[in-house]
């Protein structure tokens, strides 16, 4: 492991035993993470003993959900499923890659990230309900729908659509996670969350139990986690730099060969 994945190790560990650290979280969909990649975040995630999840490409990815079980993940979530119909979909394919025993060890969500999918909320968490399949309410995304930028995603009209959404889904026994534009400034709107039903939230590269809410902890874990993916996110152009210009000196060479050798046009002259 280089110096930056070190730290990164050591900030879940740190983030698993203070501050309610339970996962790293990759993305297939809008980040389009790759294999290389993942396999780094595994590796670390794995040592540091915490969960993996994984955002696919949408609601019938089944190749991302191959992946998804080749790699152990843990949390698999489907993006942009805005329709009961689409989460029937997604339900459909992940009870055709995952076997029944295998999914008993998995959390299955879809996102909650555009104000239609909101409008029709009961059907669909009627139909996760039938399905196995838990929430996660995208805040950012949801806000861009309904026209606004990511500052409103604090706002009290944001949090009363996401308190419903939790009430829903604390009468239907249904997993809630709440991601999108978390910081410490999110704070009292997931408690506020969280008195109905929670039971994670994320930033983009990392999860926490819900539980670390209810202490003081929370505003120091979240900063853990914005050194956490600024550390990925240079560990990632450093890893791609050195592929990039692994090669320099022996193009430089062929360039300078290639230079050499007389045209054919030089040659009849």
């Amino acid at each position: 492991m280089n110096t930056y994945e070190k730290r990164m190790l050591a900030i879940l560990e740190e983030g698993k035993a203070k501050y309610g650290i339970v996962a790293v979280k990759a993305e297939f969909e809008a980040e389009g993470t790759r294999t290389d990649e993942l396999l780094r975040l595994l590796e670390i995630a794995r040592r540091a003993g915490v969960k993996v999840a994984i955002k696919i490409g949408g609601c019938e990815a089944i190749r991302d959900l191959i992946e998804c079980r080749n790699y152990g993940v843990d949390y698999v979530i489907a993006p942009m499923v805005e329709s009961p119909y689409a989460l029937k979909k997604y339900i459909a394919a992940k009870n055709k890659v995952f076997p029944a025993d295998e999914q008993a060890d998995i959390s299955f969500l879809f996102n909650v990230e555009t104000h239609g999918t909101y409008q029709q909320i009961v059907d669909m968490a009627l139909t996760a309900k039938g399905g196995g399949v838990g929430m996660v309410f995208g805040r950012v995304d949801f806000a861009g729908s309904m026209g606004h930028t990511r500052d409103f995603v604090n706002s009290d009209e944001m949090i009363d659509c996401v308190e419903e959404v939790a009430s829903l889904c604390h009468d239907l026994n249904l997993e809630l996670v709440v991601g999108g534009g978390v910081s410490p400034d999110s704070i009292e709107p997931l408690r506020r969350v969280r008195s109905s039903r929670l039971d994670r939230f994320e930033t983009r590269k990392v999860v926490f139990d819900a539980a670390v809410l209810d202490g003081d902890q929370a505003k120091a874990g979240m900063e853990l986690a914005i050194e956490f993916e600024l550390l990925w996110l240079k560990n990632k152009r450093d890893f791609y730099r050195a592929i990039a210009e692994e090669d320099q000196t022996r193009i430089a060479m062929m360039e300078a060969r290639q230079q050499s050798i007389p045209t054919a046009a030089a040659a009849a002259a």
